[in-house]
């Protein structure tokens, strides 16, 4: 399989393997139908090792997550990674950390002296490049680690003082070479927002490349813009509509490019977390459909509903619930294709939490 390149040539993982494990398989199965899915296959994710329960942590230990690897092990097959113990520093072994030299930073054993970053960076670098071949659809890297941390990994400055702007040696590859693959840290997946933002982005991403792959057309990025409308409308407005300025002049850009300016706007685009107000005028925008459609009083229940999910007092997937009960009843054909409705597998219950 031939990877898709960004404009700096960093691979792109190709075709798309959605499931959607759905107990009403309508819209899961309009949208699959759509973009090319398969329903019976799961999606990849790289992982730290230790979060699976792996016991290649510095202290012979691991960090199994059990929502990692209780739940979404349903839905997704792992490729695990753990950078320290694939370069040979054994279990268990002296920890390391990160320092700011006048070179750059450092992976540095502390207690010994002992530099691993030459061999750390070779790694990340090899490492990376093959992950490209695994078909991947996000990354869940594990926090304040000086190989995999994301986001506030400790750094030493060049005077000894501690601060939290690291990155992870090879989280800082990873991310470099796949700048619209979706990476995250287990811990920042606690916060049921960036929880649920997440796995949009790693299965938004999954429907993205499988619509790029082979042979597409702008008709079908013209049908993939559409399904996606009201989801994009729920995070970042703005990049909805530089999208549709994209898809509206193809001819424009050359092919290449449009790749590559249409994923690095739809990804950076789902990154912004949807608030309760964005939700709120997705729903309405959505309830509009029905105005024709329903009788007084089941009108009134499902804007009571979206009031109520305002107000905080319903989680997301009621007023959604209600929303998928109507549009398979009056057979709502926009509504029945956008992937807003059922962004991720159900069994996870992202949306019972925000």
């Amino acid at each position: 399989m031939r990877l898709l390149e960004d404009t700096r040539g960093t691979s792109l993982v190709q075709s798309c393997i959605w499931t959607l494990h759905l107990a009403d398989a309508t819209i899961g199965r309009i949208n699959c139908e759509l973009d090319g899915s398969d329903m019976t296959s799961k999606i990849r994710i790289g992982i730290s090792a230790c979060l699976l329960g792996r016991e290649v942590r510095y202290d012979g230990g691991h960090k199994r997550d059990r929502f990692i690897a209780d739940v979404l092990s349903e839905h997704a097959e792992f490729v695990p990674v753990c950078p320290e113990f694939e370069i040979g520093m054994g279990v268990p072994r002296e920890t390391v950390r990160l320092e700011y030299h006048s070179d750059g930073v450092r992976m540095v054993a502390p207690k010994s002296g002992t530099d691993h970053t030459q061999k750390m960076r070779r790694y990340a670098s090899k490492k990376s490049r093959d992950l490209g071949e695994e078909d991947l659809s996000g990354f869940i890297l594990k926090k304040d680690s000086p190989s995999c941390g994301v986001f506030r990994v400790r750094l030493l400055d060049d005077e000894g003082m501690p601060s939290r702007k690291g990155r992870g040696l090879f989280a800082e590859a990873l991310i470099e070479r796949y700048p619209f693959l979706p990476v995250e840290e287990e811990g920042r997946l606690n916060d049921p927002h960036l929880r649920e933002n997440f796995f949009e982005r790693v299965f938004a991403y999954r429907r993205l490349q499988s619509m790029f792959s082979g042979r597409w057309t702008i008709g079908k990025l013209v049908a993939f813009h559409s399904r996606e409308k009201l989801l994009l409308l729920a995070h970042d407005r703005a990049a909805y509509r530089e999208l549709g300025r994209i898809v509206a002049q193809p001819k424009a850009i050359p092919r290449k490019e449009l790749v590559t300016s249409y994923c690095e706007t739809f990804m950076s685009g789902l990154t912004k977390i949807a608030t309760t107000k964005k939700h709120r005028n997705v729903l309405d925008h959505a309830a509009g459909y029905f105005k024709k459609l329903l009788p007084e009083e089941e009108k009134a229940e499902l804007h009571g509903v979206i009031e109520d999910f305002a107000a905080g007092l319903v989680p997301l997937i009621v007023p959604v619930t209600l929303l998928r009960h109507h549009v398979r009843r009056h057979g709502v054909n926009y509504l029945e294709g956008q992937t807003y409705l059922e962004p991720h597998p159900r069994e996870l219950m992202l949306r019972n939490h925000v």
